[in-house]
C-alpha cells in the first residue's frame, strides 16, 4: 500500500520541483539586484550574488538625488492613472454595446478591436500620426498611446462579463425610463467590478513596466517615467558613475518595487477576475 502511495506521489513531487525551479529562476534577478544595491561600487562590479559585508543604504539616497526619481515616480503615476482610467472606461462602454448588439457590424467591430491583442504596434505609422496631432513629447500623448494599446485586451475580458449579465436587467431599467448610458452606469457597471478591477490592475502594471513607448515618444528626460530613469541615470552620468553598478542596482530596485507591491496586493483581484471571466465566458 505504501508503494502505491509513493508512486502516486511522484507526479506531485515533480510538479513541486518544477514550480520551485521556476520560482528560483524568476526570483534570481531580483535577488541579484537587491544584494548589489547594498554594496560599494567596487564590490558590485561583477554583479555577484554574494551578500554585502557592510550594507550601504546611502546608495538609495544618492540615486534619488542624482537621477531625480521623485519626478520620474510622479510621471509614472500620472501615466498609469490617466491611461488606466481612460482605457477601463472606454473598454467598459465598448464591451457593453458590442455584447448587447449582436449584429454583423458589431461583431466585425469587436473582432477588429481584439485583433489589437496580437497585432504589434507599427511605431512608424504611430509616430507620424502623433506628429500630425502634435502629441509627440507630451504627457497626454503618451497617455493616449497607452490607453489605445490596452483597450483591446480590456474589451476582450469585459465582453464575457457583460455577455453573462441577464438582458432582463437592461429591459427593467429601460421600462423605468433609464437611458442606455444610465442603465450601464447604475445597473451593469456595479456587476462588472471584478473584471474592471482586474483590467485596472493589469493596465497599471503594464504602463509602469513599459520602456519602449516613452523611449519613442518622449524626448524630454524630465517627462520620462521610472523605467527610463535607469537609462537616463546610466547614460548621462560621469564616467565613474556609469560603471557604478551599485547605484544602477539601487535605481532598478526602486523602479520595480512599486510594481511588486501592487502585484502582491492585487494578486487576488487579478486571479479572481480572470477565472470568473473565463467561467462566465
Amino acid at each position: 500500500m505504501s508503494a502505491v502511495r509513493a508512486i502516486r506521489a511522484i507526479p506531485t513531487t515533480i510538479n513541486y520541483l518544477i514550480a520551485s525551479g521556476a520560482g528560483i529562476i524568476a526570483l534570481a534577478p531580483i535577488y541579484i539586484v537587491v544584494v548589489n544595491s547594498l554594496k560599494t561600487a567596487h564590490a558590485a562590479v561583477g554583479l555577484s550574488p554574494s551578500l554585502p559585508l557592510h550594507p550601504h543604504w546611502g546608495n538609495f539616497s544618492a540615486v534619488n538625488a542624482q537621477a531625480g526619481l521623485a519626478r520620474a515616480f510622479f510621471n509614472s503615476f500620472v501615466y498609469a492613472l490617466g491611461a488606466t482610467a481612460i482605457a477601463v472606461l472606454l473598454s467598459g462602454l465598448a464591451a457593453y454595446v458590442l455584447a448587447r448588439r449582436r449584429t454583423r457590424r458589431h461583431l466585425v467591430i469587436y473582432f477588429l478591436l481584439i485583433m489589437g491583442i496580437a497585432i504589434p504596434t507599427n511605431y512608424v505609422t504611430l509616430t507620424k500620426v502623433m506628429q500630425d496631432a502634435h502629441l509627440i513629447d507630451t504627457q497626454i500623448g503618451i497617455i493616449l498611446v497607452y490607453a489605445s494599446q490596452m483597450i483591446p485586451f480590456n474589451v476582450f475580458l469585459i465582453y464575457a462579463f457583460v455577455d453573462s449579465v441577464p438582458r432582463d436587467l437592461d429591459e427593467a431599467a429601460f421600462i423605468d425610463g433609464a437611458s442606455p448610458l444610465v442603465a450601464f452606469g447604475k445597473v451593469i457597471l456595479p456587476l462588472l467590478r471584478p473584471v474592471l478591477l482586474t483590467c485596472a490592475v493589469l493596465d497599471v502594471l503594464n504602463v509602469w513596466s513599459d520602456f519602449i513607448n516613452p523611449l519613442y515618444f518622449l524626448s524630454n528626460s524630465s517627462e520620462w517615467p521610472m523605467t527610463l530613469s535607469v537609462f537616463n541615470f546610466y547614460g548621462t552620468g560621469a564616467s565613474e558613475e556609469i560603471s557604478n553598478w551599485a547605484l544602477v542596482s539601487a535605481d532598478v530596485l526602486m523602479t520595480i518595487l512599486p510594481v511588486i507591491v501592487i502585484y502582491i496586493i492585487a494578486q487576488r483581484w487579478i486571479l479572481s477576475g480572470l477565472i470568473t471571466g473565463s467561467v462566465k465566458g
